[in-house]
């Protein structure tokens, strides 16, 4: 299957988690498509954001079972990508309902997760 770069990003996880690591850590996360790896992802957030990737982490998130109308069936397989961006660049994904992405340095970083 060959995927382009718009086909790999799928969106961003809108979650407290999630707005908390943008937040505090600089890192993003985002659901990618199932058949996408490390590097397809690093270089779609390049080519579409025009940022530079750090390091790139994936989850995979297996489908749970469940009875509906006397039947098991199971879900969808999840994939999402943890992503940390270079020092100085950074993506908008919680727009103005999130509050945007804060700017911190290390020492605030440090306190903050310590709280």
């Amino acid at each position: 299957m060959k995927l382009t770069v718009y086909d790999v990003i799928m969106g961003p996880v809108i979650t407290e988690k999630a707005h908390k690591m943008n937040s505090l850590l600089q890192q993003l996360v985002i659901r990618v498509h199932v058949h996408a790896n490390k590097p397809m992802v690093r270089e779609a957030l390049e080519k579409i954001f025009n940022v530079k990737v750090e390091k790139v982490r994936i989850i995979i998130r297996k489908p749970k079972a469940r009875i509906v109308n006397r039947y098991p069936v199971k879900g969808r397989t999840m994939k999402k990508a943890i992503i940390t961006l270079k020092q100085g660049y950074s993506i908008d994904a919680f727009g103005q309902a999130g509050g945007g992405t804060v700017v911190l340095d290390k020492q605030q970083r440090e306190h903050a997760a310590q709280e």
